[in-house]
């Protein structure tokens, strides 16, 4: 809240939802003049965001991905009139939570693990659908697991007897083939953070939001954003750092800042959870907090 920097007459998007933590702790720092934007993929989000939107004229929801942040804004008038903007990246609690989202394997479920239930391909379908390699390259890109390629080839060896479409059975085969044991993390966390990342595409949707970004924000506008894997921060970083340097230029050729259109800076340094936050709550351990505001 304080990296948002709150004008409680301004023009706010979370384009996160959730279960709207976020966006209670902005409305109870807004005005009467100030307004909410709130935007989810998950049809469960989404309705919890439309019965807070029907206690609070301020608040208003949306079903869309952040992906679609330009679209739904330029929609509404609201274009470059943006005072903030918050992104708190990945799955949320409540879908880790519900057994039939499929994110978990502490308890069995189906294997789906779509943010948005009301369509797309389930986890289960992906896993009977890609090759082999593709599996490979996945794990490796998006979970940073070293034995992919062993993995891989013992979810091939299992779905040619039967489809792997529940959580347990994915959890049983990626223990069998994983032979890595980190202190503090299952075997089978970065296999399924990986397969959850493909499908939702949630790199490829976090670059198609940073790229309207600059257009969305008034001059002075906050960018904050959490993200929880090094993969989401690596392009949050290279997203702030080229914006603030704006247009390159050839060494030596003498140009003012001014000229350079830089549209953003960035806003101190990350932001890691304490000690103490971490001990309150386990799953903030791997966050990280980057702002940055619009230039003039």
């Amino acid at each position: 809240m304080a990296s948002l920097a709150i004008d409680p007459d301004g023009i706010y998007l979370d384009g996160t939802f959730g279960r709207g933590g976020h966006a209670r702790a902005i409305l109870a720092r807004l005005g009467a003049a100030g307004r909410l934007l709130g935007l989810d993929r998950d049809p469960q989000a989404v309705a919890a965001g439309a019965e807070l939107a029907g206690c609070d004229p301020r608040f208003a929801m949306e079903h869309a991905p952040f992906s679609r942040l330009e679209e739904v804004t330029r929609r509404r008038g609201l274009c470059g009139q943006v005072s903030g903007l918050l992104l708190d990246l990945g799955v949320s609690s409540p879908q880790l939570e519900e057994l039939d989202r499929g994110f978990g394997f502490l308890v069995d479920g189906p294997l789906d693990m779509r943010m948005d239930t009301s369509g797309g391909q389930t986890a289960a379908q992906w896993l009977m659908r890609a090759g082999e390699e593709e599996i490979v390259r996945v794990l490796r890109e998006y979970g940073e697991e070293r034995y992919a390629g062993r993995i891989a080839r013992a979810i091939a060896r299992a779905r040619d007897e039967r489809p792997v479409v529940t959580t347990r059975a994915l959890e049983r085969i990626v223990c069998a083939a994983n032979p890595s044991r980190e202190p503090g993390r299952h075997p089978a966390t970065r296999t399924f953070q990986a397969i959850r990342i493909r499908v939702n595409r949630e790199l490829e949707e976090l670059r198609a939001c940073l790229a309207g970004v600059c257009g969305l924000l008034s001059a002075g506008g906050r960018l904050v954003v959490i993200s929880f894997h090094s993969l989401e921060d690596r392009i949050v970083k290279r997203f702030i750092r080229d914006e603030a340097r704006g247009d390159r230029f050839p060494p030596g050729v003498p140009v003012t800042a001014r000229e350079t259109r830089a549209r953003l800076r960035p806003v101190g340094k990350p932001v890691r959870p304490s000690a103490a936050e971490v001990a309150a709550n386990p799953r903030a351990r791997s966050a990280r907090m980057r702002v940055a505001e619009r230039l003039a």
